[in-house]
């Protein structure tokens, strides 16, 4: 991902990390160089770095950096296949009627835009409805209705327009792609507001690019925060987050978080007793994370008052222990709640980025996904999933079954446990199969809980 520390007045440190200026010569250098400013990929305020294993993981991180990229093109038309076989399979019921109706000359053609048409991430769940039996004022309402819609927001507007207002009874306020700055391309009267940020594409380059990439910013009194997030958030090149949008004629889409505040803005001004709750899967948890990190900064009141609560899933790591500090100083001050969902042995929420500690909570199994200790549990885990998917239908019903697609990942989680367990499926089963009381719950901050660790819930 290309990047650029841009003007120095609104960081105190930086690194950031360019993969298309990376030579094999430069990549090698740095396992045995501790001189940063020497990498011509590697722009940093940071003179040396004397780990041995922070600048593997710098290496580690450009060079999948670099693989992606180069595979970019390939691995959207795979993926666009992909899709579209699943849903003319769909469409066309099956194997066996896609043959009968080839014969007969009536195939069903899918298209992308129709809101018939399933994303592969929607495949591995195809519940629509919400779970009747948690109604709003239920405990667990606003976590269930936050997964469901960090599922539907892997597909196309047709297909959420269709089940929010036919399935849901609601209406949808909007759907957007925002603008990133760095990437230069798109990349996110009522009684609750829903935002929802969309997690990473299976078959984008560039948003694994942003998951992989180990740069980082640190703010003064905020801390460090990993900048794939804070660019597809909406930061501006060059002078980061002022208050308002700094007008760019090469923009071809709003920026998500300057957006997405003036849109609730005018919304909670025409609805005085809306509640706002922001949520997102994987990728889409990390900006449902830092969105009201910035509106702290910019002391966004109105925003802040109605803001109900923040519910992420499989969310990764953001920044560091002191952005924890300035996070929990903010919530409490403000009265939001914020919540974690990690489910079991999830893989993204355990791998540590550049701007966090190695460790989570201690109270959670395995501190890091790599641990050694953890080897044999989870891949123990993972052969029981795969067992527990034959029988999830006949103890709870049609709705908890597993399609093949799933199932097929529940066998790729048998070589690396974790992958599975970050699919919207377990989540959306752990929100209407759980109970608060059944859920961990783990202190807002402590000395340990680096990364930006938040009351996480592990089902």
């Amino acid at each position: 991902m290309e990047v650029t520390p841009g003007r120095k007045q609104f960081y105190s440190n930086y690194m950031l990390l360019n993969p298309k200026k990376a030579s094999f010569f430069d990549l090698t250098a740095l396992l045995f160089s501790k001189n940063l400013k020497k990498r011509k990929f590697i722009e940093t305020s940071i003179e040396t770095e004397d780990s041995f294993w922070y600048r593997l993981v710098i290496f580690l991180s450009t060079l999948l950096q670099k693989f992606l990229l180069s595979i970019k093109t390939p691995m959207a038309l795979a993926g666009q296949t992909f899709e579209d076989m699943l849903n003319l399979f769909t469409n066309n019921g099956g194997l066996f009627g896609l043959i009968k109706k080839v014969m007969t000359g009536k195939v069903v053609i899918p298209s992308r835009e129709a809101a018939t048409y399933v994303s592969a991430v929607g495949y591995t769940d195809l519940r629509k409805d919400l779970d009747k039996q948690i109604i709003y004022g239920n405990s667990m309402y606003y976590p269930a209705l936050a997964i469901m819609t960090c599922k539907a927001v892997y597909n196309n507007a047709a297909y959420n327009k269709s089940i929010i207002e036919n399935n849901w009874g609601m209406e949808v306020i909007g759907f957007y792609n925002y603008w990133n700055d760095y990437l230069r391309q798109p990349d996110t009267q009522h009684d609750t507001i829903v935002v929802s940020f969309r997690g990473t594409l299976p078959f984008s380059a560039d948003d694994w690019c942003s998951d992989a990439d180990v740069s980082w910013y640190e703010f003064p009194n905020i801390g460090k925060i990993h900048s794939g997030f804070l660019k597809a958030l909406g930061m501006q090149k060059l002078v980061g987050w002022p208050k308002f949008v700094i007008p760019d004629l090469t923009r071809k889409a709003p920026l998500a978080y300057y957006d997405i505040r003036d849109r609730l803005k005018d919304l909670l001004k025409n609805s005085p007793e809306a509640k706002v709750i922001v949520t997102g899967h994987s990728l889409g948890g990390a900006l449902a994370a830092l969105f009201p990190a910035i509106l702290f900064y910019h002391d966004e009141q109105l925003v802040l008052e109605r803001m109900e609560g923040v519910y992420t899933f499989g969310q990764p790591r953001v920044g560091d222990e002191a952005f924890a500090g300035y996070m929990e100083k903010n919530l409490n001050k403000n009265g939001i709640q914020f919540y974690r969902y990690v489910y079991c042995n999830d893989i993204v929420p355990r791998v540590s980025t550049a701007c966090s500690s190695t460790l989570i909570v201690e109270e959670v199994p395995y501190l890091n996904y790599f641990s050694l200790f953890g080897f044999f549990p989870m891949h123990m885990n993972a052969i029981y999933e795969v067992i527990r998917s034959f029988t999830m239908k006949a103890k709870y019903g049609a709705d908890y079954t597993d399609g093949w697609l799933m199932f097929g990942v529940r066998l790729f989680g048998l070589l690396i446990p974790g992958v599975a367990n970050h699919c919207p499926q377990d989540y959306v089963n752990s929100t209407r199969l759980g109970k608060p009381d059944d859920v961990l719950f783990l202190p807002l901050h402590t000395k340990k809980a680096l990364g930006f660790e938040v009351p996480l819930l592990a089902a």
